[in-house]
């Protein structure tokens, strides 16, 4: 079902209907979101037996997502389909009239109008389901095809934000990497001062000892390097296309692990604040990735 590079949101709505010979066939589908697929049907009781047909034809068209199908027929005013009186009930009505106006002569007795209004007097000729199974099926493919049109647009728009975030976290990291190198220059710098002051030698092996230790505290070449990592899969897949929510979705644990330990190294306010902004991107598109197939 997928096209090359296509995306699929899952909420996503689709209504198409045929008119038959028999009556109007209406169809509905309705999509949300879901971890898994799971599928309910609102049918009429004369189309139960086709249940089965469709869960497997949705299936095998739907990944994911909270899949509603909902039908409805509504038959036509030909005279095939029009209301038939109940002959059996119609008899018993009549004796039982008939016994009262003889046991009470002055009782009002039914009228035609009564008897049209007797509960179970009148009756529709059924539509067998064999003349509605294939129309049926094919009115469902027909859906199917809408709604995977209405999901795939929505999912192109999707596609368009992720992208832009990830944009944004890639010019957050081109901006902290250069600060690292200048958090240990101005560091040095602090240190020698504050040795001065207390009147201790400031001699090189101190200063190195401790310029290497700050700079263990705040090296987070790692965490960027598995950062960009993460950054280049998550837009690798999204121009894959296909069934990648799942995918998507242990990137952004991935990528908010990463942000997290980037986080906790931070000893400037500029770097802390870069690290919010990096958060809070990440779980824009943590958010926008719940809503991919």
């Amino acid at each position: 079902m997928d096209e090359l590079g296509a995306i699929y949101s899952m909420t996503g709505y689709a209504a198409v209907s045929r008119d038959l010979p028999q009556g109007s066939l209406n169809l509905e589908l309705r999509s949300l979101n879901n971890r898994y697929l799971d599928i309910q049907f609102r049918l009429p009781d004369e189309l139960r037996a086709l249940e089965g047909s469709m869960r497997e034809l949705l299936s095998a068209r739907l990944n994911r997502g909270k899949i509603e199908c909902r039908v409805n027929f509504l038959p036509s005013l030909g005279a095939e389909n029009l209301e038939h009186i109940n002959p059996d009930l119609l008899h018993k009505l009549l004796n039982l009239n008939q016994a009262v106006r003889a046991a009470l002569p002055d009782a009002r007795g039914l009228d035609v109008a009564d008897i049209l209004r007797w509960p179970g007097m009148l009756s529709s000729a059924a539509v067998p389901v064999a003349d509605l199974c294939v129309p049926c099926v094919e009115l469902l493919s027909a859906a199917l095809d809408e709604l995977a049109a209405a999901r795939a647009r929505e999912g192109e728009k999707l596609k368009l934000i992720l992208l832009e975030r990830l944009a944004r976290i890639r010019r957050l990291i081109a901006e902290a990497v250069p600060r690292i190198p200048a958090l240990l220059i101005a560091f040095q710098e602090k240190l020698k001062a504050r040795l001065c002051e207390a009147m201790i030698n400031c001699d090189d092996d101190r200063m190195r000892q401790e310029l290497t230790l700050f700079a263990s505290k705040i090296d987070v070449d790692e965490e960027l390097s598995r950062l960009q990592t993460h950054l280049d899969e998550v837009e690798r897949v999204l121009y894959k296309g296909g069934a990648i929510g799942k995918r998507l979705d242990f990137l952004m644990q991935e990528l908010n692990r990463e942000a997290n330990t980037i986080g906790s190294k931070s000893v400037d306010a500029e770097m802390s604040k870069m690290c919010v902004e990096l958060k809070v991107l990440i779980e824009q598109m943590r958010e926008q990735v719940q809503n991919l197939e």
